[in-house]
């Protein structure tokens, strides 16, 4: 199967988390995932969708990757400092927590800005 795209482009607001986290999960059952997978990838959407509403005025652009065997995340990152709760400290936590839940997770500079990239692989929740 080639990587199939889906793209959201959601009001950054956090009031649109749930659109996300639904689409993550419904994409991670649509590549037969575990049900502890599909939660990891929920959380990730969820959590990376805040962090990425911290730091824009308008919206987040997000892309789904999806493949037999993963579903990548993309988010848009906007200029202002990634901060979902208003201290470096809960960025770290948002850090700590995206390393559990993800196999990959970054955040990168792009042609068109930053870049918050999420993978969960099928197979891959170790239990948790």
């Amino acid at each position: 199967m080639n990587d199939n795209i889906v793209r959201l482009s959601v009001p950054a607001e956090a009031r649109y988390a749930r659109a996300v986290r639904m689409t993550a999960a419904n994409l991670a059952v649509m590549c037969d995932m575990a049900i502890d997978d599909v939660e990891d990838l929920r959380i990730a959407a969820e959590e990376g969708f805040v962090l990425a509403c911290s730091s824009q005025e308008d919206r987040c652009d997000i892309s789904f990757s999806v493949a037999s065997d993963r579903v990548g995340v993309e988010m848009s990152l906007g200029p202002g400092d990634l901060k979902p709760d208003g201290g470096d400290d809960s960025l770290d936590l948002v850090g700590l927590l995206l390393d559990t839940v993800c196999d990959d997770f970054s955040v990168n500079e792009g042609a068109d800005g930053r870049v918050l990239r999420l993978m969960k692989t099928v197979g891959d929740s170790d239990g948790r």
